[in-house]
C-alpha cells in the first residue's frame, strides 16, 4: 500500500505556539497545492475550526478518552484517506492527558510526532529539553523538532552549538517570534475560525515565514518513511468491530425525523462526527439560529443546542423574545430538547455575564446561569444515566468532557425545584444532567464516536413519539 505523508504536531507545553506554528503548517502545504485533512486530538472544538479557514474542509477531533482507540483509528483512516498529507495537532504537552494524551494518540495510529519546543527565554537548555522528550518513550517516534520563538540570530547559534555532535544536528527548524501570528485568546481560548483571529495576510505571512524557516521537504519526506499505509489503520480489527455495530444500528432504524441544530455566534461548539451519525441515523439536521431568526423551522421532532459564548451575546438573546418563546412552546407541546453547557445557560431562567449583567433567557430549566472569572469544571466525564430519557435507557454509559466558567448561581443541595430530575451519575461522584418535561440540559459536551446507538435511539424516540401524537389526532 502507499504511503501518505502523516504526522502529530506535539509541543513540550501548552501555550508553547502549537496552533500557530500548526496553522502555519497548514497554509504553507495547502500553497504549495497539496490537500491536506486536518485533526485535532483531545475534546477542543475551537482549533478545528482554525483548520477549517485554511483546508475549506472539516478537521475532526480524535480523542482516545472520549470515542475510544477503535474510533479514533477508523475515523482517521476513513476521514484521511482523500487527504494527500495528514496532520494532527495535539493537545497540551506531548505526554499530559495519560491515556488521552498526544503520545498515546501517535502510538494508536502509528503515526511519527514533529515536536515544538518554545525556546523563549533559553538557550542551551533547548537541547536537554529535546533529548528528554526524545528519550522519554521509545515508541513515540520523532522526526524533527522545530524550536520556536527565536529572538535573534544569536540565539539560534546558541541552540545550535548545544545540538552539536547528537543525533538531532539535523534539526528541522528555527521560527522566529513575531507577534504578528498571535492568535486572540478569551476565557474560552482561541477565538474561533469564522471569527477570522488573523486576517489572509497574517496567514500569508505566517505561511511564508513556515516555508522559510522549516524544512517542510524533510518534514515531508521523514513523515512518508515513518508512516503507516492508510489501508492498515481501515483494516484494523478493532475499527472493523465498531463499523459492523455502526452499520447494524443504522439498517434497523429506516423511519426519518428532523432536528433543529442551534447555530451561530452564540452555538458554535458541535463535534462534527455526532452531525455524521445523527445523519447515518435517519436524522435531518436543520439549523436555525436563536440570535438572528425570529421562528423556528417547521415539522422539527426536537431542539439541539450545542455549547459556545451565550455569555457573549447575552443581550441579542435576551431582546430576541419571538425566538425565546417559539422554544417555549416547543417544550410546552412536550417535544424534545438536548442542551449541552452555553445551550444549557441559555434554557435556564437567567444568565448573569462576567460584568454582573443579568438577562433573562428560554426559562425552561428554573435555574439562573453565573458566569465566574474563573473556571469552574474542566475534565473529561464518564456518564451513567439514572434513568432512561432521550439519549438512552438506565444504564447506558455516554462519554463526554467538561470544559465552563459558568454555575448555577443557587445551591440546590439535594433538594432541586419541583418537576426537575438528575439523570446523569458521572466517574466524579457527582450527579447532573437535568431533566424537566421534555427537555435534558447538561454542562457535559457528549461525544458519540464511541456510543453511535444514542444516534439510533433519538430517532426512534422522535419517530415514536411522533407516531403517538398523530395516532392520537
Amino acid at each position: 500500500m502507499n504511503k501518505k505523508p502523516a504526522f502529530v504536531i506535539g509541543a513540550t507545553r501548552s501555550g508553547g505556539g502549537k496552533t500557530t506554528l500548526t496553522l502555519g503548517i497548514i497554509a504553507a502545504l495547502v500553497g504549495r497545492g497539496l490537500k491536506v485533512q486536518c485533526f485535532k486530538c483531545g475534546p477542543d472544538f475551537i482549533d478545528p475550526t482554525l483548520h477549517q479557514t485554511i483546508t475549506a474542509t472539516t478537521s475532526y477531533n480524535l480523542d482516545l478518552n472520549m470515542m475510544g482507540a477503535a474510533c479514533c483509528r477508523q475515523t482517521y483512516a476513513e476521514k484521511g484517506a482523500d487527504g494527500e498529507v495528514c496532520i494532527i495537532e495535539g493537545v497540551m504537552g506531548l505526554f499530559d492527558g495519560g491515556e488521552a494524551s498526544t503520545a498515546a494518540l501517535a502510538k494508536t495510529l502509528d503515526v511519527p510526532v514533529l515536536l515544538i519546543i518554545d525556546s523563549a527565554s533559553s538557550a542551551e537548555s533547548n537541547a536537554a529539553v529535546l533529548k528528554g522528550f526524545a528519550d522519554f518513550d521509545p515508541e513515540v517516534q520523532l522526526i524533527g523538532v522545530v524550536f520556536n520563538r527565536i529572538a535573534s540570530p544569536r540565539h539560534r547559534e546558541l541552540i545550535e552549538y548545544a545540538l552539536q555532535g547528537t543525533r538531532w544536528d539535523g534539526y528541522t527548524g528555527f521560527m522566529p517570534r513575531n507577534d504578528a501570528f498571535a492568535i486572540p485568546e478569551r476565557h474560552l481560548g482561541l477565538h474561533m475560525g469564522g471569527e477570522k483571529p488573523l486576517s489572509e495576510q497574517s496567514f500569508e505571512t505566517l505561511a511564508e515565514t513556515v516555508e522559510a524557516s522549516l524544512d517542510l521537504d524533510l518534514i515531508l519526506a521523514h513523515a512518508e518513511a515513518n508512516g503507516k499505509p492508510a489501508d492498515e489503520s481501515a483494516a484494523d480489527r478493532a475499527g472493523e468491530k465498531l463499523r459492523r455495530h455502526q452499520v447494524q444500528h443504522s439498517r434497523a432504524v429506516r423511519p426519518h425525523s428532523r432536528i433543529g441544530i442551534a447555530r451561530d455566534e452564540a452555538f458554535c461548539f458541535y463535534y462534527q462526527q455526532n452531525f455524521e451519525l445523527l445523519e447515518k441515523s435517519g436524522i435531518e439536521l436543520v439549523p436555525f439560529s436563536p440570535i438572528h431568526d425570529a421562528k423556528l423551522p417547521d415539522a422539527l421532532d426536537m431542539l439541539y443546542f450545542g455549547g459556545g459564548y451565550p455569555e457573549n451575546y447575552a443581550a441579542q438573546l435576551y431582546d430576541n423574545v419571538a425566538m425565546k418563546e417559539q422554544i417555549l412552546t416547543f417544550h410546552r407541546d412536550k417535544r424534545p430538547i438536548y442542551a449541552e453547557c452555553g445551550g444549557f445557560m441559555y434554557l435556564c431562567r437567567s444568565l448573569t455575564d462576567m460584568d454582573g449583567g443579568r438577562y433573562d433567557m428560554v426559562g425552561i430549566f428554573p435555574f439562573r446561569t453565573l458566569m465566574n472569572k474563573r473556571l469552574r469544571r474542566l475534565g473529561y466525564r464518564s456518564v451513567v444515566l439514572q434513568q432512561s430519557c432521550l439519549l438512552g435507557t438506565a444504564g447506558d454509559l455516554l462519554h463526554g468532557h467538561e470544559f465552563h466558567y459558568s454555575d448555577i448561581e443557587d445551591d440546590y443541595g439535594t433538594a432541586l425545584p419541583a418537576g426537575v430530575e438528575t439523570v446523569y451519575r458521572l466517574d466524579n461522584g457527582g450527579e447532573e444532567g437535568y431533566s424537566f418535561g421534555s427537555a435534558v440540559g447538561s454542562y457535559v459536551h457528549l461525544h458519540f464516536g464511541n456510543t453511535p446507538g444514542v444516534c439510533d435511539h433519538i430517532n426512534l424516540q422522535l419517530t415514536g413519539n411522533r407516531i403517538d401524537t398523530n395516532d392520537k389526532a
